[in-house]
């Protein structure tokens, strides 16, 4: 992932590959490389004014024009009805993700470096401009264009007046309006006020995605310096007031931090460009609380997401206290037994709609103690919680999840998506998947086996026997219910009206997980079928080719989309389980390991040429890139799986003992350890 040649790149090559840059609280930037917005999530700050949430597109984007030798060169590119204007895409010879966006420019006589620099914890954004090389001065014109909208809106001209007021040398204050903050930008040239409206932005995305891409901009006027070479402009650009050294103090201070949080057992440039993805995923409240953001340019936290995605962003890399403070939080928000699973964008709260989020809770705590040994922390905090929720989901939840007689777990309620396949049109739930989920019965059983480890450790026997002679009936019905023999897999719902045969990735799970609840005679059968039939270069597919409802192509309209979304479309995450349950199987022998390699060489690739590894892929060859363009399950669990299974970089004194209370033969021998 570093400095790529755009040499040979036309322009419809340059607006497909995106970037992206974050700044932990939500807050990010995102355009492509050559600095066409294509969508409207695209600016230059996109500012979390409700830390993660309700984000608002401030600045949109910058202009840019050199004058060299009485010739004028644009830098912007930019789409508008009929006409692309200016061809600055021209100019443009290279661009870099790391340590955060970097373009070079150059035409006779010239080379400029361009920089944008998100300041950490801040809704503010350092851009500067460096003249590298030559022997003759420049003259550069910066015009900063702003949205001042919210994230999913759109800004149209009106009639109001709308100024930029000089509140101190070289800062200027655009007003807070009925829809927008405040703004302030500073820098280190002269500015002359020019206020207009730049009228017609098309995001081709956007219309694509078969929503209105049309936008006006307001520019509040112009930005001038002249460049010796080696010398550097700075253009700020903040939500609050802007101490102008002491923001390139900072921005000068990503050189230093944006580092791997750990090292990998030898030099990895994939496990570096994993680590440095992963890291954009991790937010923090105002009130410093650790928070996942689902991924980007629209995704707003989502409790199962930050569960399925604890592992591989915050305990791989180190970040235990803020795994520890992302579980109490969430222990905290619980609700008749459920965890929260998504969160409004615009602040209002929390959904809690899903029967698995719980599930994925219990896991995490057994991941969080596996990794970092913090007894005290589980038994005190998390323990509780974890009783609460098993309690619940035997009783009957809010939402309808209950275990039935035989201890399998089922959820019932019309129109509601309960699992991670949630795609829903109005009231038409794509994949309602009511009944008994695979992948939820699957989490269920690693749950009650993780909370019955738990309190063996703790000393607290009779509650462990309990909880594992419940895991032991819920595993007997599992293998009873689920196996589906004529296709040598698992119904991905069990029914009392009829069973689902479906053959989906859901099943994996029922390897995957440190206890799995599949009979160990059928593992291999269910992963070779879901290698055989869903595995693609770039992740597994959620439907096999050969099922009437499989559509291989994501795009069009959102109904086209919502449609496809989990009927054939390729997940990177999926991968996480799949290779867990590769190496679980096999173990970790030379051969093994080069064909769990390579199940991730796709995403790999993909990741280290575009930063960011995308939400989704067409199920279908070539596999084109979909959804959003960085998303935190794909990087967290490509992560976990590649730092535990391909390097085996995972604790080992940290599991969780089995605790036999009933006789071995009854259960699986507890969690998963790797062999080295």
């Amino acid at each position: 992932m570093g400095r790529l040649d755009l040499s040979a790149m036309g322009l419809d090559d340059l607006v497909k590959r995106e970037w992206l840059a974050t700044f932990g609280n939500g807050s990010f930037a995102s355009s492509t490389i050559c600095g066409m917005n294509t969508r409207k999530y695209h600016g230059l700050l996109v500012a979390a004014m409700a830390w993660p949430v309700r984000r608002m597109v401030l600045l949109s984007r910058v202009e840019e024009t050199i004058h060299c030798n009485d010739v004028s060169y644009d830098l912007a590119c930019n789409e508008y009805p009929g006409t692309i204007h200016p061809h600055g895409h021209q100019y443009l010879r290279a661009f870099s993700h790391e340590p955060f966006p970097r373009w070079a420019y150059q035409c006779d006589g010239w080379t400029i470096e361009k920089q944008l620099r998100p300041l950490q914890g801040q809704n503010a954004v350092v851009i500067s401009y460096t003249l590298l090389g030559g022997d003759m001065s420049v003259d550069l014109e910066v015009r900063p264009l702003f949205a001042l909208r919210g994230m999913h809106a759109l800004m149209y001209q009106w009639n109001a007046a709308l100024d930029a007021g000089e509140v101190g040398s070289r800062q200027h204050q655009v007003p807070a309006t009925s829809r927008s903050p405040e703004v302030f930008f500073s820098h280190d040239g002269s500015f002359s006020p020019q206020p207009c409206w730049y009228l017609n932005t098309i995001y081709r995305r956007e219309q694509e995605r078969g929503y209105s891409g049309l936008e006006d901009l307001w520019l509040p006027g112009v930005i001038r310096w002249k460049l010796s070479p080696g010398q550097s402009a700075h253009f700020v650009c903040s939500s609050d007031p802007i101490d102008f050294g002491r923001a390139l103090g900072e921005s000068d201070r990503l050189f230093e931090t944006t580092v791997p949080l750990v090292s990998a057992p030898a030099p990895d440039l994939a496990f570096t460009a994993l680590l440095r993805a992963a890291d954009q995923f991790v937010a923090h409240t105002r009130e410093k609380r650790a928070a996942v953001i689902t991924g980007y340019p629209w995704s707003a936290p989502s409790g199962r997401d930050a569960m399925i995605c604890l592992p591989g962003l915050l305990l791989v890399p180190g970040r235990m206290d803020e795994a520890r403070d992302l579980l109490v939080g969430f222990a905290g928000m619980m609700k008749d037994g459920l965890m929260p699973s998504e969160m409004a964008e615009d602040g209002s709260g929390y959904a809690y709609t899903a029967a698995d989020t719980s599930l994925w809770f219990i896991h995490g705590v057994g991941q969080y103690l596996r990794y970092h040994g913090d007894e005290d922390c589980v038994r005190r905090e998390l323990m509780p919680v974890i009783d609460r929720i098993i309690d619940s989901y035997r009783v009957g939840t809010g939402l309808g999840i209950i275990a039935d007689s035989e201890g399998l777990v089922e959820t019932h309620v019309p129109g509601v998506p309960t699992t991670w396949m949630d795609a829903k049109i109005g009231e038409w739930v794509i994949t309602p998947r009511q009944g008994r989920p695979v992948c939820v019965n699957a989490l269920w059983y690693n749950g009650l086996r993780v909370a019955a480890d738990l309190h063996g450790r703790f000393g607290q026997g009779a509650r462990a026997e309990e909880l594992l002679l419940l895991a032991q009936g819920a595993r007997d019905a599992f293998n009873r219910r689920f196996w589906n023999k004529s296709a040598g897999c698992c119904f991905d719902v069990v029914d009392d009206l009829g069973n689902d045969p479906s053959v989906r990735p859901n099943q994996i799970l029922a390897i995957s997980l440190p206890y799995a609840v599949l009979d160990p005679a059928r593992q291999a059968a269910v992963l070779e079928k879901v290698r055989r039939v869903l595995l693609t270069p770039f992740g597994v597919r959620t439907l096999s080719p050969s099922e009437p409802a499989y559509q291989g192509t994501y795009g069009g309209p959102p109904v086209w989309r919502d449609r496809a979304y989990h009927q054939g479309c390729v997940f990177a995450w999926l991968l996480g389980p799949l290779v867990s349950a590769h190496i679980r199987l096999n173990g970790r022998g030379e051969t093994v390991l080069v064909e769990a390699r390579h199940m991730l060489d796709g995403c790999l690739e993909y990741l280290q040429d575009h930063g960011q590894l995308c939400e989704l892929f067409d199920g279908n060859a070539p596999h084109r890139p979909g959804g959003a363009i960085a998303s935190a399950r794909s990087v967290a669990e490509v992560l976990r799986c590649y730092a535990e299974d391909i390097l085996g970089a995972f604790p080992q004194s940290g599991v969780v003992p089995r605790i036999d209370i009933v006789p071995s033969s009854a259960l699986d021998r507890g969690p998963v350890s790797r062999p080295g």
